[in-house]
């Protein structure tokens, strides 16, 4: 099975990767678009779910609460942090556009520990990760600090010519703190649209190693293994992290052939 999830040009749901068809256990991830007074709707019956407003703005009503004009960005390129909603599982959450959006719907197993709540830009903890060619900005949308019981959700951003999730690191093994198990997808936007980026998932034995060459809006699935993303000069990256697995917490493992790199930045 590939792990590239190619993007729907048109309808509402531009990707979607399930447990049942990514094969895994843990991690749901959806990207829909909507026109103006468009309208859909989230309901997880044993699942909790994180929606992220990638652009433009909506509301989002639930039983308990209702939020109102959700979204700032016109584009996931941006310098700003999104609005997101939590929702633990049997929450019915109605979504309606104000104008033309673009929504990111994240899931995972739940029991409904925590409620419904709001998060907004300024709870989310940006920084700047890596130097010279290998940086990225990042922005943590639903941290491990934060109150969750399985989805970790993050976005990232990377110039033209940049690599990211570099030198390649994995978390696919239980041996916190060391590092951490959890599967992953990677839902990508390119801009100019017309752009493309690479991305590798691959195993130290290599009985996974496939490299893909990703376009806007398309998805890739790290069921284990190292993942890399390289951009090509000219054109930016995005890309929104959904991450899940048996404990919520992330510690990674750099590929030992490539932590020469590290070590000479940190001397540089």
């Amino acid at each position: 099975m590939s792990l590239l999830v190619k993007a729907h040009r048109e309808g509402q749901t531009i990707a979607r990767v399930t447990p049942e068809s990514a094969g895994w256990q843990y991690v749901g991830f959806t990207a829909h678009r909507l026109p103006a007074d468009g309208v859909m709707r989230v309901l997880e019956t044993s699942r909790e779910s994180c929606i992220v407003v990638l652009s433009g703005t909506i509301d989002i009503d639930t039983p308990a609460a209702k939020w109102l004009s959700l979204g700032t960005r016109s584009s996931v390129f941006d310098d700003a942090a999104p609005h997101a909603v939590y929702l633990p599982p049997n929450v019915r959450a109605t979504i309606r556009a104000r104008n033309n959006a673009e929504i990111g719907v994240a899931s995972a197993p739940a029991t409904g520990r925590y409620p419904a709540r709001l998060i907004q830009p300024s709870q989310m903890t940006r920084s700047t990760r890596g130097t010279g060619l290998n940086t990225r900005y990042v922005c943590d949308i639903l941290p491990q600090t934060e109150p969750a019981e399985s989805l970790l959700v993050v976005e990232v951003r990377t110039p033209g010519g940049h690599a990211s999730s570099y030198p390649p690191h994995k978390h696919d093994t239980d041996n916190v703190p060391v590092e951490s198990s959890l599967e992953e997808t990677y839902y990508h936007r390119l801009n100019p649209p017309q752009g493309f980026a690479f991305q590798r998932v691959y195993t130290d034995a290599r009985d996974i190693d496939e490299s893909m060459a990703v376009e806007d809006h398309d998805v890739v699935m790290v069921p284990r293994g190292y993942h890399p993303v390289v951009v090509p000069y000219g054109y930016d990256s995005y890309y929104l992290n959904v991450m899940a697995g048996s404990r919520r917490t992330w510690h990674f493992k750099n590929d030992p052939a490539h932590e020469w790199i590290i070590e000479r930045d940190a001397r540089s």
